[in-house]
């Protein structure tokens, strides 16, 4: 076992036992995973090859909410996003995508997207949010497809309002481009766009969205369009590899997160805003946006982060309260950067709760 792998482990037991938990939410173990699947599966067979089944069902579920003709499921979403940036290319013959330089594909991926895909990326904006329609009807030069992440996680979890988003997709359609939306976080994007998850992908050609990054579900991802996009895209997902066996587990955990986690999201945006304040007020603190424009923020405090996870990790396992982890030194010297991300746990505190557990925190780290 790799040192990091057992500080993985740690952190995991340690936020388990946590009756108080600000940022996240307390990881359940396989039994506990398997009984939620238990209670949810019946006496019907399982899929096969990704036909029948919780597969097919968890599809049917998806095409309703975003008022799609056909929806594929794929076990990655990196994987269901290159086949959408493909047949973009094809369907164009323009090669080019049009892709943030803090989107996920450039950022997280290991430049699959030009080397499986056979894609290139044309940058369409160097600010720290979604490309604007004046961005996109400047940019040098046609491309295939424009790539929106909604939200830019990696800019902070931050969308674009409705008109502006309307914009920019009739921008793109005037240059001839297709327009997909990464939309693994779609489902909290609505309160701040106030349009529904439908509406959304009705601006789209395509649209991928994802079942674990806030539905909790084990993994897995969908990409929706029209026949066609989905017909070629169940093509190209056996090519990549990604036609398995069985995925039943994996579906039926989607079904489970759609079910209880979806209703919820808009709590939790909500909540966000009342958390966020209260943790900007502390010293030295910073957060953006401000407001929150989903239930995820980014979080500074002026720490180096190596102190803010050890004094975090010390509270969870002496005092059974997580506070907030995953601390990343950032690009302005002596700032720590965390992702916060508000969920059922954290909407058992009050700003005054919030304030209260952030002095616990702060009163392990390291005083000048």
């Amino acid at each position: 076992m790799s040192d990091g792998y057992a500080e993985r482990l740690r952190r995991l037991a340690a936020q388990r036992g946590c009756d108080t938990m600000l940022s996240g939410v307390r990881p359940e173990s396989m039994r506990e995973q398997v009984a939620a699947l238990a209670a949810t599966a019946g006496d019907d067979l399982p899929d096969v090859y990704g036909e029948g089944g919780p597969v097919a069902a968890l599809e049917q579920r998806v095409a309703e909410l975003l008022g799609v003709a056909a929806v594929a499921f794929f076990p990655t979403g990196t994987m269901a996003q290159q086949v959408a940036m493909r047949h973009g290319a094809e369907l164009t013959g323009r090669a080019a995508v049009g892709l943030h330089p803090l989107s996920h594909p450039l950022l997280h991926e290991r430049d699959a997207y030009a080397l499986l895909a056979g894609v290139r990326a044309v940058h369409t904006t160097a600010a720290p949010r979604n490309p604007t329609a004046a961005e996109v009807a400047a940019l040098a030069e046609p491309i295939g497809t424009l790539f929106l992440e909604l939200p830019l996680r990696d800019a902070g979890f931050v969308l674009p309002t409705w008109d502006e988003l309307v914009a920019v997709v009739a921008a793109a359609r005037a240059r001839g481009a297709r327009v997909h939306v990464d939309g693994a976080r779609i489902w909290e994007s609505t309160v701040h766009l106030g349009h529904s998850v439908a509406e959304i992908a009705a601006l789209a050609d395509s649209t991928y969205v994802s079942f674990y990054k806030s539905l909790g579900g084990h993994s897995g991802a969908a990409l929706a369009g029209d026949a066609e996009l989905v017909g070629y895209a169940r093509a190209w997902r056996h090519r990549y590899g990604g036609t398995l066996f069985q995925q039943w587990p994996t579906a039926l955990a989607a079904l489970v997160g759609l079910q209880r986690e979806l209703p919820r999201l808009g709590g939790y945006v909500r909540h966000a805003t009342v958390v966020a304040e209260a943790l900007a007020a502390l010293p030295g603190a910073r957060v953006h946006p401000a407001p929150p424009h989903t239930h995820q923020f980014r979080f500074w405090l002026p720490y180096p982060a190596a102190a803010l996870d050890a004094a975090n990790l010390a509270l969870a396992e002496q005092e059974r309260a997580w506070f907030v982890g995953g601390w990343r030194d950032g690009t302005v010297p002596g700032m720590a950067l965390a992702e916060v991300t508000i969920a059922g746990p954290a909407l058992e505190l009050d700003a005054d709760g919030v304030r209260e557990l952030a002095a616990r925190f702060l009163r392990r780290l390291p005083t000048c």
